[in-house]
């Protein structure tokens, strides 16, 4: 079964609609019209399973090293996912999926923020 299409994120309260883009065998992508916004989607079948949902971000913005030159910025996050071929049903692997978003989304973001600012 695929993600339905489109897909959408928000970010800093827009919300991005992210149509397919792509599609191939045990992954999918979908892009933003302005080509700024990417989310993929993909599994990989070895000695464990991998999944790995991936956002990218890009960006024009100020140079800092040469006033009035504008470059681009890019960005990603990723959320994978690594289990062993049995052993974890799809609930119980959800479940410690789930520990770990709520983890992260505690207290507004507190967490991420930490993690962004280099905390250990």
């Amino acid at each position: 079964m695929a993600f339905a299409d489109p897909q959408s994120v928000t970010i800093s309260g827009s919300t991005i609609s992210l149509p397919r883009t792509s599609s191939g065998q045990n992954s999918g992508k979908f892009t933003a019209n302005d080509g700024n916004v990417a989310l993929s989607i993909a599994d990989n079948y070895g000695g464990r399973t991998r999944r790995v949902l991936r956002l990218d971000h890009q960006k024009v913005a100020a140079d800092p090293f040469l006033t009035g030159n504008n470059i681009s910025y890019n960005m990603s996050a990723y959320l994978v996912v690594n289990t062993p071929k049995v052993g974890y049903s799809v609930a119980e692997a959800k479940a410690v999926v789930d520990a770990l978003v709520a983890y992260l989304a505690a207290s507004t973001g507190a967490r991420v923020t930490q993690l962004l600012g280099g905390e250990n």
